[in-house]
């Protein structure tokens, strides 16, 4: 390294985020530029240490040592080319990923890890701004023709790969824009969407389809699907979300969040006026079921549109400050974190159950009826389980559900291909990321299930070397993850 002691000199710092009441005023992302030299400080602090357990950490194996090098040697151009070499979206992973590989910096095991994230993001939003991010379009092309329906990080991943090794590939995505999550999903104040569309141009420029509001199985039927392709790529994603059957479930006011946080996304399209939304927290009192970073992203929303309160509930006991014995180095830390949306406001409820829903008599919600837990293991089960006297009432005029998802929906594409299943509605893949259909592969959430954006992507480009070699019976496509790969935790 560069400055071997450079970890002793200089402490983690983080770019400083825009004052709350600013921030709040509009939907940009919420942090202030970097100090110069601020980032070379920062990459500086990376260790010799021997064996870099962060690439590991990392689902793509981002090479991080040597980028964290060029950028302390201030040779910018030649991190991002190693950067490039193993993911192909920094700008979203540097922006959205929680950052596995700072869990697993040996920095972290007894000081703060470096800050491998925002050195990340500095060295792709550099490269645009410089012009060192073209298209790189496939030397000759190979006349076979690919299907990946989806257009998430999963899908956007092993449409690129596969472009560039030459195969004619095409896009299918039923919303109106490409993106999946990415577009309508993610807040504009984590992402800002001109991030997302810089690089879907740079896509089309190297010869990417892109085709908007198909949904295939309805309006491209599998049999013209798989007469017009020699491979089909499923990354839907695990959209369907995971609900809470409870008394009073049917009222109105009570929405999932993917109903929810879409409305805020298209308003910045330009698609409809703010006043225009169909579901806006203004002015209303808000409760988010689900302590996630879905939850966080109804919470930032929330304020933004100017709810009068907001509560967070999340069924978990509060964590601690700090690791447990139980959660050692280089495990991912399940500890107490605070995003810019907690910064913002409302109120973080730990150790809570909801278990009704009230009716104002107009078939509106007005309350939830809920009780504190506790975990507790009951005839060798472990449970949530009620504490006497607990229970209570909070007024609500709007309730957001954020408890994640449970797999892809079976409906429509997946059922009419007839991929099997597994026992937690995943569709099924093998170590080649091929289903039990014959030509049809899948990757990213519908094989694995909620995960990661640097999963998804770090799948996609696995499941591109193999449709790759199935087409052409070699690659030269780099294969970061098997199925079979878990996170350190």
């Amino acid at each position: 390294m560069g400055d071997v002691k450079g970890f002793l000199k200089h402490d983690r710092e983080l770019p400083s985020r825009r004052p709350v009441p600013v921030r709040l005023l509009d939907w940009r992302e919420v942090y202030d530029e970097t100090e110069p030299g601020a980032i070379e400080t920062q990459a500086s602090r990376c260790m010799d240490c021997g064996i870099p357990f962060c690439n590991n950490g990392c689902p793509l194996g981002n090479i991080i040592p040597d980028w964290n090098d060029m950028v302390y040697r201030d040779n910018w151009r030649r991190a991002i080319d190693r950067l490039h070499a193993t993911n192909n979206f920094p700008e979203f992973t540097g922006r959205l990923c929680p950052a596995p590989c700072e869990a697993a910096c040996v920095l972290g095991i007894n000081a703060d890890p470096v800050t491998i994230k925002q050195v990340e993001v500095s060295i792709i939003d550099r490269a645009w701004d410089e012009g060192w991010v073209t298209p790189i379009r496939p030397a000759q092309m190979t006349g076979r023709r690919v299907a990946v329906i989806g257009s998430g990080p999963a899908g956007l991943a092993t449409a690129q790969q596969l472009t560039r090794a030459g195969h004619a590939v095409v896009v299918y995505e039923r919303a109106d824009r490409i993106g999946g999550l990415l577009r309508y999903g993610i807040p504009e104040f984590k992402m800002e969407k001109r991030v997302l569309d810089r690089r879907l141009a740079q896509m089309r420029a190297e010869g990417t389809d892109f085709r908007t509001g198909v949904s295939v199985g309805d309006d491209v039927s599998i049999e013209e699907l798989r007469e017009e392709f020699d491979a089909v790529v499923i990354a839907t994603g695990a959209t369907a979300w995971r609900d809470l059957p409870i008394p009073g479930r049917e009222l109105d006011g009570i929405h999932q969040a993917m109903e929810y946080l879409p409305w805020a996304n298209r308003a910045q399209e330009g698609d409809l006026g703010v006043d225009e939304v169909p579901i806006h927290a203004g002015g209303r009192k808000v409760v988010i079921i689900g302590g996630g970073d879905t939850g966080a992203d109804c919470l930032g929303t929330a304020h933004r549109q100017g709810a009068a309160a907001v509560y967070q509930f999340e069924i978990m006991p509060r964590p601690p400050e700090a690791r447990p014995d139980v959660n050692p180095w280089p495990t991912w830390p399940f500890v107490y974190r605070t995003s810019s949306a907690h910064e913002e406001g409302g109120e973080r409820v730990y150790a809570v159950n909801t278990v009704e829903f009230l009716d104002d008599g107009n078939g509106n919600v007005r309350a939830l009826r809920v009780v504190d837990v506790e975990s507790k293991v009951v005839d060798g089960r472990p449970g949530f389980h009620p504490v006497e006297g607990s229970e209570r009432e909070l007024e609500a005029d709007l309730v957001f559900l954020a408890m994640g998802f449970v797999g892809p929906e079976r409906e429509g594409l997946l059922s009419q291909l007839g991929v099997d299943l597994d026992e937690r509605g995943n569709v099924v893949r093998d170590d080649d990321w091929r289903s039990t259909v014959d030509g049809v592969f899948v990757c990213g959430d519908a094989g694995r299930g909620q995960s990661l954006i640097v999963w998804a992507i770090a799948e996609g480009r696995s499941c591109a070397a193999s449709v790759d070699e199935y087409l052409m019976g070699e690659t030269d496509l780099p294969r970061p993850v098997d199925p079979t790969d878990r996170p350190l935790v």
